[in-house]
Formats: C-alpha cells, sequence, structure tokens
C-alpha cells in the first residue's frame, strides 16, 4: 500500500457515551460486591448469634454393664 491511498483519510470524531458504553459496569459489579459482603458479615453475626455459648459439659453415658 502506498502513502497516497490514506491522504484523503479524514477520521470521524467519536463522541463518548458512557449509556452506550458501559463504563458504568464496573460501578454495578462493585455495588454487588458491597453488597454481597454485607450480607456475609449480617450471615456470619447471625449464625453466632444463634450458635451463642454452646460450650457445655456432658457427664460420660452410662452404660448397663458399668460397675457401680
Amino acid at each position: 500500500m502506498s502513502k497516497k491511498s490514506y491522504d484523503d483519510y479524514v477520521p470521524e470524531v467519536v463522541e463518548y457515551d458512557e449509556a452506550i458504553d458501559g463504563s458504568d459496569e464496573h460501578k454495578i459489579r462493585d455495588e454487588h460486591l458491597d453488597t454481597k459482603a454485607d450480607l456475609i458479615e449480617k450471615i456470619r453475626k447471625a449464625k453466632a448469634a444463634a450458635k451463642g455459648n454452646q460450650t457445655t459439659f456432658r457427664q460420660n453415658i452410662r452404660t448397663e454393664n458399668e460397675n457401680k
């Protein structure tokens, strides 16, 4: 190709549009990740509250063959 073929080329000016180009997708992803982190923390706290203090000590199970 020769340089003469590009002599009459005029580049087209393209305007940037955020809605068309999808640059807000990273914002949506960040919102989802923030929501996910909040929900995980909420679930973790709910599980800890539901579990409570389960450190109870049981006695040994007695059997019929055990010497009295």
